[in-house]
């Protein structure tokens, strides 16, 4: 009880914190770029810092969620990134991206039910047109751990039906502008969507989405070392042919009710994958999902327990893929072709992150969604085909 109060403080001291640090860093930033580039020196970056500041609205995807916005949010960021050098083959094909981890404080603006939120998530920048130039387009996938400090609790905290637990999923997307002040010095206004929730294994779980705006100045940390003449560029991450099967099973855990039993979740995957190049590729497969929630809700409607394929559900699926490197990051919708039951529809989608090793064994990492609410998550392995 003492630590959970402790980081409730802290996390309120961090909030307050940072609008004043935030002011301060800016301004340091301001008249180091305006000092450095007064001396006309190439810039060589080797480390960027870029501290940025979001303001927007709870996206209220469910009307029961409605009463938790009472104002609205701004989240705080503090990014530490390198830029890549175009020594592999997916940092020029991903015109060489920025790679980097963000800090991140999110102010809900309901300090009673739904507190403050503390984030690490690794991320990637990348610039959506090929050429360097004064202003030029970027997209942020970023995805970590969060940390809320005030969640559901049948005692203290009953209204709030969004968050179920103190640790949660984060995911967020980002699109805006590199706006180049000076050799060292860019600003970056832009906007975002970001999610957060547990991914139903914790109830309640409707999750929170916040929609903003946001601006950014990043300086760039010059490298003392001479920049290396590229030689030799890398490009075992290549695929070696256009057409792929992907076949994998995966084990994940949801609750039915609050406070009720962890239930699995396990699925079997194939699909057809279509590398239109290295960066993209498009799928079409089948789901297969042995659900213990979905044999509860099968028993309710017909009086009787599931048996033989009646236990399962399955779907058929479309999905595109966006590759960087051996990692990538799908988003899926699929349709339910057989379920007896029907308690959440027709539809069901996916996003997740998967690791291509060389040898063809693959790891997923997925959230199962029925219509932006979670429904689990995936852990799991598979292993990639390639047809000539």
């Amino acid at each position: 009880m003492l630590l959970a109060q402790f980081l409730v403080d802290f996390f309120i001291y961090f909030s307050v914190l940072l609008k004043k640090l935030f002011i301060t860093v800016i301004l340091t930033i301001i008249f180091c770029g305006n000092f450095f580039a007064q001396g006309g020196e190439s810039c060589n970056p080797e480390w960027q810092i870029k501290p940025v500041i979001n303001h927007g609205f709870i996206l209220i995807h469910r009307t029961s969620i409605g009463h938790l916005v009472k104002g609205y949010p701004t989240i705080y960021e503090l990014n530490v990134s390198r830029p890549t050098w175009g020594d592999k083959t997916w940092q020029i094909e991903n015109n060489k991206p920025d790679i980097g981890i963000s800090f991140q404080c999110i102010d809900f603006k309901n300090p009673q039910q739904l507190g403050y939120a503390l984030t690490i998530a690794p991320y990637v920048e990348v610039p959506l047109n090929a050429r360097e130039k004064k202003s030029r387009v970027v997209m942020r996938l970023c995805w970590g751990l969060d940390y809320i400090t005030k969640h559901f609790d049948v005692n203290t905290n009953r209204k709030n039906i969004a968050i179920g637990s103190n640790f949660n999923s984060f995911v967020q997307f980002k699109w805006f502008w590199h706006l180049k002040l000076s050799e060292r010095l860019r600003f970056e206004p832009g906007f975002a969507f970001t999610h957060v929730s547990n991914g139903k294994a914790r109830n309640p779980n409707l999750g929170l989405n916040v929609v903003s705006l946001n601006a950014g100045l990043n300086y760039i940390i010059p490298s003392r070392r001479s920049k290396t003449q590229i030689r030799c560029v890398d490009s075992s991450t290549c695929v070696r042919s256009k057409n792929e099967f992907l076949f994998f099973t995966a084990i994940g855990f949801n609750q039915r009710e609050i406070a009720s039993p962890d239930m699995k979740v396990i699925t079997l995957s194939g699909a057809y994958q279509r590398n239109v190049r290295n960066t993209h590729k498009f799928s079409a497969g089948v789901d297969l999902f042995y659900d213990e929630n979905y044999q509860i809700d099968y028993e309710n409607k017909f009086l009787v327990k599931p048996t033989g394929f009646d236990q399962m559900r399955m779907s058929v699926r479309l999905g595109y893929s966006y590759n960087i490197g051996r990692i990538s990051l799908p988003i899926e919708m699929g349709y339910y072709a057989f379920q007896k039951a029907k308690p959440d529809g027709y539809v069901v989608s996916r996003i997740g992150v998967r690791y291509y090793s060389k040898s063809g064994v693959v790891a997923h990492f997925g959230l199962r969604t029925h219509f932006a609410v979670a429904y689990n998550f995936e852990y799991g392995l598979g292993y990639r085909f390639y047809l000539k």
